[in-house]
């Protein structure tokens, strides 16, 4: 058994700089992370980080972008932090050498983005995450903080109490990639979960093979709370073929959208007078495949991106990496021709229930990044929210979790008010058709139970670790049954088709009718590779069942909330109903179902209310 103060599971952004705080703090730090820390998700993130630094601008107007691009479903003392908090990180940043673009004054450059009220969105080219990342790492390094890397994390090792807030969290179970060796990695002060978005869900999507959800589905089986996990932004700019992101910062620099009449529709068409390509993302999203639904797409199936205009010069030093991205995938200059896109899966604006210092219920277990849900994003995020989300909570998670000192938490996590508490409405509940937790394990064998809380941390450790050992016998020692691929196959042309953009009662029942085929199924996955090392089908398998668990959350959030804000659009729902849905939407398992209830959303800042008003661009 590995033993560490604090254990960091997963190494991008949120990750790497939750490691960092909490080595600040004195604690003794690891990371345990399926991919190497530079090859994480973060460095596909390409527009920027929003951060208000310059005179004119204020962390209140960037809160008050924020709570209207959030379609008023953030919660206002999150989302101040993030803006508070963000200028200080940013030039932390700069001072840890990051190679931030650069104004002919010498100042770092900020850029217009989407939805934003003032171009505060710091860049480094048109590769700000991967920047990002080895800045990050660096310091990783230099600080020397152990890595584990390419160590899977499987499970979590929890108590059993019969209320998920009087357990406790005393490590993680992981499997050495290269070897087969499966462990337990005991944290003395607490486990940060930084594990990223569940985007492989989709079958069109800007998100990496990896991004699966492991560390949301991880806690939910845990019995931690999982928030507003129907938000799915869709990204207006993605290629075609592949799903590779354009960034948002090509739209930034004065890049425009036209249909196949050469029309500008964003204006032309109504969709966003003031704003244009410049809308929220939503917006945008639902903009361009109306005008493909209406027969005014390319080819029925994208439109274009044109940058011509700006200029050899321009391009080539704020966007240098989409000229490659265009060639490389669709075949196309930039310099000369447009690029065509579409809307793609791109974040989850929903994840593990968090407060502002990243704990959730249950004791020594944190969240940050894209696999938690502070609600700084609502039902939908603002481009260049993502990164300072990353190093912002990723601070103060690490930070705390090492025992550093902090206010109170303005906002608690599990408190429902006088929310309404029920199982969703829903013909294919699971335990409406027969199936229960243990029945979709997803392995054949049981459901990931909790450790006894008779137990010591040690002793909770070990038992997580053969209870995994267990589940990895069985299915390298099974001879035949189903592929996941197929199983995973089947759940992602679902989700695109029915749990998209656009989305309709019927079609979201179809989807969990599919998924609960997909999870029958399942019960008799098999692994054909039965070697230990470097066994990449073994990991796979398992995190299908990840897949399996959030595609159905996604999508019984999605038939809950009969109403149209931010992200979700619904064709029976056309408009947004703040008298009955100012509220989250919250699953957690309870006796072997997905059980929904709801909390209240938190619009009291630390000097303001945020009133809900009409939101437009």
């Amino acid at each position: 058994m590995h033993e560490h103060d604090v254990i960091v599971v997963g190494a991008g952004g949120a990750g790497l700089r939750a490691a960092i705080a909490a080595q600040e703090e004195g604690a003794d730090v690891a990371m345990v992370t399926k991919l190497h820390p530079v090859r994480s998700h973060t460095g596909a993130a390409e527009g920027g980080i929003n951060a208000a630094l310059r005179e004119g601008d204020s962390w209140e107007d960037h809160a008050y972008d924020t709570m209207k691009g959030s379609d008023y479903l953030g919660d206002a003392p999150a989302v101040e932090t993030l803006c508070q908090d963000s200028p200080e990180e940013v030039i932390q940043l700069e001072h840890w050498g990051m190679a931030f673009s650069r104004d002919d004054d010498g100042r770092v450059s900020q850029r217009p983005f989407g939805g934003l009220s003032f171009p505060r969105t710091t860049y480094a080219g048109a590769e700000t995450g991967h920047h990002l990342l080895h800045t990050l790492y660096e310091q990783v390094v230099k600080r020397g903080i152990e890595v584990y890397d390419e160590w899977y994390v499987s499970d979590l090792a929890v108590t059993d109490a019969d209320d998920p807030e009087n357990r406790e969290c005393h490590g993680v179970v992981a499997y050495d990639i290269k070897s087969g060796e499966l462990s337990g990695f005991k944290a003395r002060d607490g486990v940060v979960l930084a594990t990223g978005g569940p985007g492989q869900v989709y079958d069109h999507t800007t998100n990496a093979v990896a991004n699966t959800g492991d560390g949301v589905a991880m806690a939910y089986r845990a019995g931690v709370p999982i928030e507003d996990m129907e938000m799915i932004q869709f990204h207006p700019t993605t290629l075609p073929s592949t799903g590779v992101l354009i960034s948002e910062g090509v739209r930034g620099e004065g890049g425009i959208l036209l249909n196949d009449d050469n029309e500008r529709f964003m204006f032309e068409h109504g969709y966003a007078n003031n704003a244009g390509e410049l809308a929220s993302r939503d917006v945008v999203s639902r903009a361009e495949l109306t005008e493909i639904n209406e027969g005014r797409g390319i080819e029925d199936e994208y439109i274009d991106l044109d940058m011509r205009h700006l200029g050899e010069e321009r391009i080539t030093d704020r966007l240098e990496n989409i000229l490659h991205l265009a060639e490389d995938f669709e075949g196309v200059d930039g310099l000369t021709e447009p690029m065509p896109v579409k809307p793609g899966q791109h974040y989850a604006m929903g994840g593990v229930e968090t407060n502002e210092h990243g704990e959730t219920c249950v004791s020594g277990l944190y969240a940050v990044g894209e696999c938690a849900c502070a609600s700084v994003h609502g039902s939908n995020r603002l481009g260049g929210n993502a990164l300072p989300e990353l190093i912002v909570f990723g601070a103060r998670a690490g930070k705390h979790a090492a025992g550093g000192e902090f206010e109170p938490a303005r906002i608690t996590v599990g408190e429902t008010g006088d929310s309404e508490i029920g199982s969703i409405d829903s013909p294919v509940q699971l335990g409406e058709v027969g199936l229960t937790r243990d029945d979709v394990a997803a392995d054949g064998g049981t459901a990931a139970a909790p450790g006894s809380s008779t137990l010591s941390p040690a002793e909770t450790v070990d038992r997580a670790v053969e209870r995994e050992r267990a589940r990895v016998d069985r299915l390298l020692n099974k001879e035949e049954g189903v592929n996941h691929a197929s199983v995973r196959a089947d759940v992602q042309k679902t989700m695109t088709q029915n749990v998209n953009v656009f989305r309709e009662e019927e079609n979201l029942k179809d989807a969990l009718a599919d998924i609960r085929v997909a999870r029958e199924r399942y019960q008799d996955v098999y692994v054909s590779d039965p070697s230990r090392t470097f066994n990449t089908d073994l990991i796979h398998t398992i995190e299908t069942r990840n897949v399996l668990d959030l595609a159905e959350a996604i999508t019984l959030g999605a038939l809950a909330r009969d109403e149209f804000r931010g992200a979700h659009w619904r064709k029976e729902h056309q408009e947004r109903k703040d008298d009955e849905w100012l509220k989250h939407t919250m699953l957690t398992w309870t006796d072997g179902e997905p059980r929904l209830w709801y909390k209240p959303v938190v619009l009291e800042g630390e000097s303001k209310t945020y009133e809900p008003k009409s939101r437009s661009y």
